[in-house]
């Protein structure tokens, strides 16, 4: 967002104030050491500037508008009714009053809408589709993680990587700071007159009072619209008062603190991080044009075994394709996630005494991420023929999605190098929410399930204990399956489900909806006994 105060790279650090006593005007000239008994201070370092707490410190918050107080209201009552019962659609819900209390609160203090404060904005609120379609709990929380850094980059504006980093830590301020901005607020209209809130409040009871009564005679009158009325309006009890009330308040205050931080953001931008001292040509690029050799030397290997040299490699070495696999996989994603430290303090003590440091530095860490590029590919195809032997399971998924990040990581990286690293941190950050969306929308759970079916479909291979532990994403392509083997694939998902029970509209996602209509139109049948022996309720080690 932008502000009427200026962007991080208009601030300029604030001169020192005079520290020392004075006569008349002038400043007394610093005491000698020795002179009186606190003489030892002189040889203290004096302040130069502003600390970081302080350079980073914005402007005082605009007053709180009262739609973001009700806004703030909105959110916890959102909270406290939807969330009760589990995620699901109701998560989208609550957040969107904070969204627009944290709207109303930036535009009171006069900041605008940038383009990438929009994409964050969408982004954001594209993450937290996630929840309401997967039943899965490891991409929707990782989705919601996500959805937290573009929230934050969305209110504070931040372009650099301390402003990327610590974007998500100025909600933390800003809960802190903006219980005080909420009370100011509801002091300043404390002394309000009655003919501004009576009004507001009758009218409020009244509406209450007819949707109650009037729902009630026409719930009675039509048993379609009272189940219709009975889905729609949350189930409180007396029993869940004290985890609706925690809910309540947890609601309004992320959504206070958003607010918060939309009328008043943290300036990270602000923070500098002085580059390392430069090195010399040869200090520097020795070690690492030595590291692209051992690099060049590992990719030939490589290549020649992704051309036909499986055979030759697996008779000297004794292995199997799937032991080859395994052996290297997680050592290769170890390798690409320290060759990004590498680069990153190469950057830092760069040579940069002209244009020649400049092509050398752009040479030779081009070929070392050219050649990463090559190792990402080994380990994914590594990775390909471990599922092929032993099939796919969650953690494998998910650390072949994590190398694919880092190789597109490593291409940034690389166009950074080219037209200029300005719009790096950002577009980290966006590649980071990107893959986490796309990862929740392919669903996981389902790839697992839809891959190892298919497997069985080719070799009769299939692993039924490792299904017990999936999600109701799992339960369209486990539907595939003959029977037994589709029964005990699905009687563990299909025993949680029955020890829910019913579940709101606003706490079931659509996973879990699909696979209730599936199985109440095609019940599990095979019995305990009959799965036990096919190894459904075996014990497994995933790897």
């Amino acid at each position: 967002m932008s502000d009427n105060t200026g962007g991080p790279e208009q601030a300029q650090p604030e001169a020192a104030g005079n520290t020392g006593p004075t006569t008349g005007n002038s400043p007394a000239q610093p005491p000698r050491p020795g002179a009186h008994a606190g003489g030892w201070q002189a040889w203290q370092p004096q302040p130069t500037g502003p600390t970081w707490s302080t350079l980073v410190r914005s402007a005082e918050a605009a007053p709180i508008r009262t739609v973001s107080l009700v806004a703030v209201l909105a959110t916890g009552l959102a909270a406290a009714l939807l969330l009760g019962d589990g995620m699901g659609p109701g998560l989208l819900l609550v957040v969107v009053p904070a969204v627009v209390g944290a709207y109303v609160a930036a535009r009171a203090a006069g900041r605008g809408a940038r383009p990438w404060t929009l994409a964050w904005a969408i982004g954001c609120l594209a993450l937290l589709v996630i929840p309401a379609l997967r039943d899965s709990a490891w991409p929707a929380a990782l989705a919601i993680l996500a959805a937290v850094l573009l929230g934050a980059l969305a209110l504070h504006g931040s372009r650099t990587w301390p402003g990327v980093l610590l974007a998500p830590l100025g909600f933390v301020d800003s809960a802190v700071s903006g219980v005080a901005w909420l009370l100011k607020g509801l002091r300043a209209r404390g002394g309000v007159g009655k003919d501004r809130w009576l009004p507001v409040a009758k009218a409020t009871a009244v509406a209450l009072v007819l949707l109650v009564l009037f729902g009630a005679l026409f719930a009675s009158a039509d048993a379609a619209f009272a189940d219709l009325l009975g889905g729609l309006m949350p189930d409180v009890s007396v029993e869940d008062g004290p985890i609706r009330f925690m809910l309540f308040v947890l609601g309004a205050f992320l959504a206070l603190a958003a607010a918060r931080t939309a009328a008043a953001p943290l300036r990270w931008d602000r923070i500098t991080v002085s580059p390392g001292k430069p090195r010399s040509r040869v200090e520097w690029a020795l070690p690492l044009v030595v590291l692209n050799l051992l690099f060049a030397g590992f990719n030939a290997v490589q290549l020649a075994v992704l051309f036909g040299g499986y055979r030759k490699v697996l008779e000297s070495t004794g292995l199997g394709y799937a032991e080859y696999a395994r052996q290297g996989f997680w050592q290769l994603l170890w390798a690409t996630l320290l060759t990004l430290v590498v680069i990153a303090l190469a950057l830092r003590w760069a040579p940069r005494a002209g244009a020649g440091d400049r092509r050398l530095v752009r040479a030779v860490l081009g070929v070392l991420c050219v050649m990463t590029l090559v190792v990402v590919a080994s380990a994914l195809r590594r990775m390909d023929l471990y599922v092929e032997e032993y099939g796919l399971t969650r953690l494998r998924v998910s650390v072949a999605a994590m190398e694919l990040w880092l190789g597109l990581v490593i291409v940034l990286i690389m166009a950074a190098g080219l037209f200029g690293a300005r719009w790096l941190p950002r577009a980290v950050a966006g590649s980071a929410a990107a893959a986490v969306l796309v990862f929740g929308l392919m669903s996981p759970d389902g790839m697992v399930a839809e891959r190892n079916v298919a497997r069985y479909e080719a070799d009769t291979k299939i692993d039924l204990a490792y299904f017990q532990s999936l999600s109701a994403d799992a339960v369209p392509a486990l539907d595939r399956l003959p029977e037994p083997q589709r029964s005990c694939a699905l009687r563990g998902i299909n025993d949680e489900m029955s020890r829910a029970g019913d579940v709101p509209w606003y706490a079931m996602t659509l996973g879990e909806y699909r696979a209730r209509r599936i199985l109440e139109e095609r019940p599990v049948t095979a019995s305990y006994e009959v799965c036990s022996r096919l190894g459904a309720f075996g014990t497994r080690t995933e790897y």
